[in-house]
């Protein structure tokens, strides 16, 4: 049985997202698939994610030179105690399920917010004399992305940063072998084709839970 981390990073539902459409379909046929799996839903516009702020940085300082955890403020505790779970969890999964919309080039900040939480030397990668080395090297990733317009090819491509930064990150950084990616494009840029659109993004990602 593997577990699952389904993380969405959008304020809306698959009623009113192309990205949450595409995932809440990816989601039903792998559930039909992996019956005995556990998916768990990181709605990351109702978690709580601090950011990482003063008192996350002190709390931290104040463990790594060997006080006890009793020594942090309420605050430090309540932040460092939170970042822990996230990145506790994270490690713990087998996959991982993100869904975003592209906002301003990349994904909505929760995102970013939410992968600091777990981008923690000694649980995702550590530090080496040849620099850092991922963890994560069994695990298996797949980004599913709403883009109004074209970014995977043409003009437009070198600036699309969400998809990028995540496997920059996976991959690069934390060592998950590849990042799979189903992408629903151009819907904003050619809306007569919107709806033909959505409906081949819902096939592919169909097509690729049954063997994700």
């Amino acid at each position: 049985m593997a577990k699952v981390l389904y993380i969405t990073a959008h304020p809306h539902d698959e009623t009113q997202s192309f990205s949450m459409a595409v995932g809440n379909a990816f989601l039903h046929t792998y559930k039909q698939s992996n019956p005995s799996d556990e998916i768990i839903h990181v709605d990351l516009y109702s978690e709580h994610i601090p950011h990482l702020d003063a008192d996350i940085f002190s709390g931290w300082g104040k463990l790594q030179t060997g006080k006890g955890f009793e020594e942090l403020s309420d605050h430090e505790k309540a932040k460092v105690t939170r970042l822990g779970e996230l990145s506790e969890q994270f490690v713990k999964a087998d996959k991982y399920v993100f869904v975003t919309p592209m906002w301003n080039f990349s994904f909505p900040p929760v995102m970013k917010a939410y992968l600091d939480s777990v981008a923690v030397a000694g649980k995702t990668f550590k530090y080496t004399e040849k620099g850092p080395v991922g963890l994560l090297t069994d695990k298996k990733a797949l980004h599913i992305q709403a883009r109004g317009g074209i970014y995977s090819e043409g003009p437009l491509a070198d600036v699309e940063m969400g998809h990028r930064y995540l496997t920059n990150l996976l991959v690069g950084f934390f060592g998950i072998p590849s990042l799979e990616d189903v992408f629903v494009e151009g819907h904003n840029q050619h809306p007569d084709r919107a709806q033909e659109i959505k409906e081949k993004a819902i096939a592919e990602a169909k097509e690729l839970a049954q063997k994700f």
